[in-house]
């Protein structure tokens, strides 16, 4: 099985290609990119389009933006080559290459997308969080300064486990099917629909 894997949902899109288990390369880049970035992989392992057996990609929360790209090139792929899409929460992702600690995206308008009895989105202030624990992703890094205060505590910003890497896509991928069956998750209004005309 060789798996397509990326995730556009924050400002760090990933792309990965996995073949039954072993990572064979992987990139980060920007959302744009994402099938450029899945061509170079494929050049670079001497591999061609016609090799992906399965897509897995990020569902978000994230950017609505982002998050559509990340289908719409996943959905493309699956019907150009006929194969099957699994869509991955881009928290589950973050958080399964930080075991045992709190993802933490950015949500933009002073709140954040985080795992609290499921995907929520609140204010950082709002999170309530026990002494010590680990808070990773890039919302982790915007509002470390309010984490910290609230006893969190939050890796340096350049370290890896602060990005969505799409090997935790492939790796967590289940139910492969038709790739229109692939929801996303958005946890609230897109900003142009949220916010009312002037």
């Amino acid at each position: 099985m060789l798996i397509l894997a990326f995730d556009t949902a924050t400002n760090r899109a990933t792309s990965a290609l996995v073949r039954d288990g072993e990572v064979l390369g992987e990139r980060t880049s920007a959302a744009s990119r994402v099938l450029a970035d899945a061509d170079d992989l494929l050049r670079a392992g001497g591999l061609e389009e016609a090799d992906i057996t399965h897509i897995a990609v990020g569902t978000g929360p994230g950017s609505f933006t982002g998050i559509r790209i990340g289908l719409a090139a996943a959905r493309g792929l699956s019907f150009s080559l006929g194969i099957p899409v699994a869509g991955v929460s881009t928290l589950d992702a973050l958080a399964a290459g930080a075991p045992g600690a709190l993802p933490v995206i950015d949500a933009r308008r002073r709140e954040v997308f985080t795992l609290v009895d499921g995907p929520r989105c609140l204010a950082p202030a709002d999170l309530e969080l026990t002494s010590g624990t680990t808070c990773v992703g890039d919302g982790a890094v915007r509002y470390r300064e309010t984490l910290e205060e609230k006893g969190a505590e939050v890796p340096p910003d350049d370290s890896p486990l602060h990005i969505p890497w799409a090997r935790h896509h492939a790796a967590l991928a289940r139910d492969y099917g038709d790739a229109g069956d692939v929801e996303p998750i958005y946890l609230r209004l897109p900003d142009a629909i949220a916010r009312p005309a002037p």
